[in-house]
């Protein structure tokens, strides 16, 4: 379910080719801001279940194919509607955890409990203004739909002598946003993940013990529940970051620094570094002190070295005499895709600080 950044993939496999230069890969948290920015005074929510309560939950009846490809001996393709009781609960619960409201109330029992068939009915401004008064809220968060695709597939693995079975669940979730003074919904999120299994054995009866079907439902539904809470709520992610450590002593010296957390005095030593090298080493400790600026939060002074190394960068790789050539490769030009690559990290990192402040002022900034 985690994504590997462009940015990481893209330097991971280009610091192989830095053969003369140790790399050391660090890790930085940071938050992400929410596409939705809720007004300071909205402190009090409830999650609510608008989907209808549906007695037989499989809409279409799985099917199995026998296909022709290499290792694939089966395949099993199932629909179902997700159990909103539980998404409702997992929903309500994710957003309670960020302490971002001042209270979180659930409503779980299905408000079209009537209704046979999903449908994206949003509620009308009366049902929204009797909710949030008989609930004591600001704004409903309403789950309004959720289906799950299942792909169950097993494979003959001819290494092994045996099979491997997997079942991937796609789970698209539908959330709606209600205001008591508004008329229509504030805001409609169409999210969507999957959720992963897999199992080994020595025969084919594998695929049917890998996950029941109720299990599988209530999984995906439970994971369902915590997709929209990224595109409501800031979120914390880890990225990856490099550091180059070696060549000089003023590199090797700055690296005893980060490992003290002496960012000031590292920063110091690269600056040092940045002023009496050329070429590599100058790049090298450009990026470096971009790193040093970046782990302190001072996004502009490490958005400022990063285009440094990329104009070193630049020129190493000789980007001018290249960039009209339809020949080049990224092994022509592996400095200027690596600092690049940062400076594009970076300056989404600054364009998102602004939307993040007003996000959690009501936090104080804390």
């Amino acid at each position: 379910m985690k994504k590997r950044t462009l940015y990481g993939a893209l330097l991971a496999g280009l610091f192989g080719l830095q053969a003369c230069q140790s790399v050391e890969q660090l890790s930085i948290d940071y938050l992400i801001p929410a596409e939705i920015s809720f007004p300071a005074d909205l402190k009090r929510v409830a999650i609510v279940n608008n989907m209808p309560e549906v007695p037989d939950n499989k809409l279409v009846s799985s099917k199995e194919e026998e296909t022709k490809g290499e290792t694939e001996v089966a395949r099993q393709t199932a629909y179902y509607n997700g159990d909103a009781r539980i998404a409702t609960e997992a929903l309500a619960e994710a957003v309670a955890e960020r302490n971002y409201f001042d209270l979180v109330v659930i409503c779980d029992s299905a408000l079209r409990s009537h209704d046979v068939h999903p449908r994206e009915a949003t509620l009308a401004q009366e049902e929204v203004r009797q909710l949030t008064n008989d609930l004591g809220v600001d704004i409903l968060i309403a789950l309004e739909n959720l289906q799950l695709k299942s792909v169950r597939r097993l494979d003959y693995v001819p290494e092994w002598n045996g099979f491997y079975a997997t079942a991937d669940v796609k789970v698209y979730p539908t959330v709606r946003l209600y205001l008591p003074n508004r008329s229509v919904p504030m805001a409609t999120i169409h999210g969507n993940d999957s959720i992963f299994w897999d199992k080994a054995g020595v025969d084919e009866d594998i695929l049917g013990q890998l996950v029941s079907e109720e299990d599988l439902i209530k999984e995906a539904s439970e994971f369902a529940g915590t997709i929209p809470v990224k595109h409501l709520l800031p979120y914390w992610t880890t990225a990856p970051r490099y550091l180059f450590t070696g060549g000089t002593v003023n590199m090797r010296d700055a690296a005893v620094y980060v490992k003290e957390g002496n960012w000031a005095e590292a920063i110091a030593l690269w600056k040092r570094e940045y002023e009496q090298k050329k070429g590599k080493k100058k790049m090298y400790a450009a990026y470096n002190i971009a790193l040093g600026y970046e782990m302190q939060d001072q996004m502009e002074e490490a958005h400022h070295w990063a285009v440094e190394a990329q104009k070193v960068a630049y020129v190493l790789d000789g980007i001018e005499q290249k960039q009209n050539s339809n020949q080049v490769r990224a092994t022509d030009v592996p400095n200027y895709i690596m600092t690049t690559a940062y400076v594009n990290e970076l300056e989404g990192r600054k364009n998102s600080l602004v939307r993040l402040k007003v996000q959690m002022n009501r936090m104080n900034n804390d």
